[in-house]
């Protein structure tokens, strides 16, 4: 059973009532939702509590996915506005004392601002078009880019394809990566802000 029909049986099963099922998707995906989070710069607090509302939701919504292989990228976007919503409420709920005696506040138009958003925005973009990657695809990707470097000869090893196959089923990955909607969108986006400037 290849990983994407396990996804599938998972959610199925999880929709069914079966506890070990919706346990097994918290634990597969974990990571994916807190390195999502963790690109919002909340407060440890404000990170849990949008990891919960992000698992209540999927709850809520579990049985009413359309395809149960997207769930990576639900995940993804609901994490996403769960935290862009806390931040907004944060800001118009923060305390403001005229005594505060540290920085000030940077201007709007600050540019270290700007790149930051736009990094974590690139982030996310990259995240959710990465989620829309089949499994297969995904894992080559990340034995290409591990630190230290994977060698040719132990990838095709560990997902049974020839070396000299490896370098165009990446080109052809990367160029999958371009075509996704939310890097599509991503460059659509800054590159209408760019040309505001």
């Amino acid at each position: 059973m290849d990983a994407e029909e396990s996804v599938t049986d998972l959610v199925h099963a999880a929709v069914s009532g079966d506890e070990s099922a919706w346990a097994a998707l918290v634990e597969r995906y974990s990571p994916l939702l807190m390195s999502v989070l963790r690109r919002f710069r909340m407060s440890n607090d404000d990170v849990g509590d949008v990891a919960q509302t992000v698992w209540l939701r999927l709850i809520e919504n579990l049985d009413s996915l359309r395809e149960p292989r997207a769930l990576p990228s639900w995940i993804i976007t609901t994490a996403k506005n769960e935290s862009l919503r806390v931040l907004k409420v944060g800001a118009r709920t923060r305390p403001f004392s005229s005594t505060y005696e540290g920085d000030p506040p940077l201007p709007a138009d600050e540019p270290a601002v700007d790149l930051d958003l736009l990094l974590a925005e690139r982030r996310i973009a990259l995240l959710e078009a990465f989620a829309e990657l089949g499994d297969r695809d995904r894992e080559l990707l990340t034995l290409l880019v591990t630190d230290p470097p994977v060698a040719y000869v132990e990838i095709s090893r560990r997902l049974g394809m020839s070396i000299g196959s490896i370098g165009p089923t990446r080109a052809r990955i990367l160029e999958k990566l371009r075509h996704c909607p939310s890097i599509a969108a991503f460059e659509v986006d800054h590159a209408v802000s760019t040309t505001r400037r």
